[in-house]
């Protein structure tokens, strides 16, 4: 059973935009901190940002100021808006979340490329 279901990867060039979306179906995740990694081509994956049920953030110093993560706990979602991307932006973005025990659980990932 697919838990948490990303969308809105793609293809663009240096500098555009693109926004990714991830639907939980478990509404426990709604309580909990949400977020995405990325796994960039032959490297190891990494946190991009993060955002608690209560609205706190964290991003990594690479997408600062480039990259918003926002979330709905209505509809147990959470986005990621990707302004001014770049070539080393490009990687397979994975949308996380907790649950009440504080296990993470991984949707499948969506491909983000960005041509220079």
């Amino acid at each position: 059973q697919v838990q948490l279901m990303e969308s809105g990867g793609g293809f663009v060039q240096a500098g555009g935009s693109l926004r990714l979306s991830c639907a939980a179906s478990r509404s426990s995740f709604s309580r909990n901190t949400m977020g995405w990694y990325r796994q960039p081509p032959g490297q190891q994956r990494e946190l991009v940002a993060h955002i608690t049920n209560g609205g706190s953030t964290y991003y990594s110093d690479s997408v600062k100021g480039r990259f918003t993560i926002s979330r709905d706990n209505g509809k147990n979602t959470v986005d990621l808006q990707m302004n001014n991307l770049k070539p080393e932006d490009t990687a397979v973005y994975y949308c996380f979340a907790q649950d009440d025990y504080y296990s993470i659980h991984w949707g499948r990932g969506t491909q983000v490329t960005v041509s220079s």
